[in-house]
């Protein structure tokens, strides 16, 4: 249950920001059928099998997409369902025989989501690609470093799950509500160029007002010795992030720093640099412990650097239960919370075509077409 209960979902196998997509929708109830290879192994090189935390709560139909009674079975089932998901090169899926025109056809009211990285057109739009690739050429790498050093890429976090999987999310269900409403199905073109690009558009403001200039390590967001990590003495990090004035007076304040005169003037862009000197100093005399006890839960915006397994134990995140551990494996509960419609726990992981009978038989197939969907059979034994 959850607040997409009714809504049905076919998501092609793929990597990266589609099955994320699919686990979003998952998680708030909808009921995603993962279409996996029959035979065969993923093109993934990090083949994630029963870790793949982002098939959790899915059901699995495994095909072979070579055969054209497979392809049928896929298009059967769209018909039934409100939105279909797919992450190919542009093209694959029209040569398959699964294009948005003829999904489109047989379900006028479906939503086809395709995700890709460049988008699906453009001179680009063939080219192979990643994250780090797709957030370098929209600009949403750049701020990601100091003067002089190269841009530190955050791993698939800002491209394939930020500007991919979270504007497919939104995008479908946008169009979901349309569809509903008047009964028209639409393709959804996410690339992750473009969500990527658009997630810079709080930093552009900051441009066009004069904080944040284009040469890194000079903005307010990406320069001030307040805002940033730092080691402490036993080699574990700290972050600050004292932006307002009321807020940078009391973090000066508990490090003992508010008559010092060097730092009465924080958005002077010319003492950073001799600032973050001070700070880095300081904070190496003293464990992360020490700065914690001293500073976590004031407004000075301070917070400890942590590792996955540690934030699982924080007393924060542990009372709103941000993390747990299904079937072993370690991860992050469903996101937003719901009053009316809440999550609930996360699914578990399918196994490669689980759930493919009862898909088949709840869609209308009968025991001869199954068996041969599921063995390549042309006769039944």
């Amino acid at each position: 249950m959850g607040v997409l209960d009714g809504v049905r979902v076919i998501e092609i196998a793929g990597i990266g920001p589609g099955p994320f997509c699919g686990m979003l929708l998952a998680d708030m109830g909808a009921d995603v059928i993962l279409i996996e290879r029959r035979n065969g192994k993923s093109s993934d090189p990090a083949e994630l099998g029963k870790n793949a935390i982002v098939n959790r709560g899915k059901r699995s139909l495994a095909l072979d997409l070579k055969d054209a009674r497979a392809i049928e079975a896929v298009l059967r089932l769209s018909e039934r369902s409100d939105a279909l998901i797919e992450g190919m090169r542009p093209g694959v899926m029209e040569r398959l025989g699964m294009g948005p025109s003829v999904c489109l056809a047989r379900n006028p009211r479906l939503i086809y989501g395709r995700m890709t990285g460049w988008g699906q057109d453009g001179p680009l739009a063939h080219a192979a690609g990643h994250d780090v690739n797709y957030i370098a050429l929209s600009g949403a790498l750049w701020f990601s470093g100091q003067p002089g050093e190269p841009p530190m890429t955050p791993p698939t976090l800002v491209g394939d799950l930020g500007g991919g999987a979270l504007y497919l999310c939104v995008g479908i269900l946008a169009a979901i509500i349309r569809a509903r409403g008047e009964g028209v199905g639409q393709v959804i073109d996410a690339a992750i160029v473009d969500g990527s690009a658009n997630l810079m558009n709080l930093l552009l403001s900051a441009h066009a007002a004069g904080v944040q200039p284009l040469e890194r390590g000079r903005g307010l967001l990406d320069g001030p010795h307040w805002y940033g990590s730092y080691e402490c003495a036993d080699g574990h990090f700290i972050s600050l992030g004292a932006l307002e004035p009321q807020f940078n007076a009391l973090l000066l304040e508990k490090l003992g720093l508010g008559d010092d005169a060097e730092f009465a003037h924080p958005y002077d862009s010319r003492r950073w640099g001799r600032l973050r000197e001070r700070l880095t100093a300081l904070f190496t005399e003293h464990s992360r412990q020490h700065w914690v006890d001293l500073l976590e839960g004031t407004d000075a915006c301070f917070a400890p650097v942590l590792t996955p397994t540690e934030a699982m134990t924080h007393p924060h995140m542990a009372a709103r239960g941000v993390y747990s551990k299904r079937d072993g494996i370690m991860q992050a509960a469903p996101a937003p919370r719901f009053s009316a419609t809440p999550a609930g726990d996360p699914g578990k992981v399918p196994q490669r075509g689980e759930h493919s009978i009862e898909i088949l038989r709840a869609a209308g197939f009968g025991d001869t077409e199954i068996e041969h969907l599921l063995t390549g059979d042309l006769e039944p034994k």
